[in-house]
């Protein structure tokens, strides 16, 4: 009976492990060229059982699409005797230059806010970290305003619901690169999550890199910082000489 008993709890405990994340995405390379104008980005996978079996029935899918970090400045602006001046200023250490979430629907029906702010599951709960001392009521505000300018700018995004599941094993979500990103590694994160709870997460990425005559402009200008000022300074001059000839012939 005791033996029974104990098969009993191992089939139980068995049959209860977390399953599997298999994730996969469109594109592993971007490279951005002249006329760049953004790219769609497909997010995709599969859930599994520990068995190799479909595991998605009752599983919400996260995906978190993350850019480089960067320090940025924060500048407010204000109107004094009718003339927009620069007021308070705030430095974030390390905000991401691309930041979203898609969601099989509202992060609020899926995980409570402790868990939604330890995995940054939104806009609401990303971690920006000022760099002083700053009171946190306006900590909070000039974070609230990154957030909305990078949002406005199509590099902060949330999509509840753009995360689509099949057949209780498939996923997949797409997310919209806009044609202003930043180079680097970008970090896609998948968490399943199961009653309120991630029971699995993995983790792709995505080189966005410069290529052609941009990658040699770019690499140019952080080299040879010297000869790239001289280089843009000869060529102004050169365009606005050629531009006052051109418009004393007519």
């Amino acid at each position: 009976m005791r033996c029974a008993f104990l098969l009993i709890i191992l089939v139980l405990i068995g049959g209860a492990r977390e399953p599997v994340l298999v994730p996969e995405i469109s594109q592993h390379e971007i490279q951005v060229r002249q006329g760049f104008t953004g790219a769609d980005l497909l997010l995709f996978g599969a859930i599994l059982s520990p068995e190799g079996t479909r595991a998605a029935q009752g599983t919400d899918i996260v995906v978190v699409l993350e850019g480089p970090a960067r320090s940025i400045v924060l500048r407010e602006k204000q109107k004094v005797a009718g003339i927009w001046v620069n007021a308070d200023s705030t430095e974030f250490r390390s905000a991401p230059t691309f930041f979203a979430v898609a969601a099989t629907r509202p992060i609020s029906q899926i995980v409570d806010d402790k868990t939604a702010a330890i995995y940054e599951l939104g806009l609401k709960w990303l971690q920006l970290s000022p760099i002083g001392v700053i009171d946190p009521s306006e900590q909070q505000r000039f974070a609230a305003g990154l957030v909305d300018l990078m949002r406005r700018q199509g590099l902060y995004q949330e999509d509840d619901g753009a995360v689509h599941t099949s057949g209780d094993v498939l996923y997949q979500a797409r997310i919209s690169l806009p044609s202003s990103v930043q180079t680097g590694t970008y970090t896609a994160e998948t968490f399943a999550i199961r009653n309120g709870k991630v029971v699995a997460s993995a983790i792709t990425r995505v080189e966005v890199k410069k290529e052609g005559f941009e990658r040699f402009v770019a690499l140019n200008a952080e080299n040879n910082g010297l000869i790239y000022g001289l280089f843009a300074v000869l060529l102004s001059v050169g365009m606005g000489w050629l531009a006052g000839r051109l418009f004393a012939l007519v």
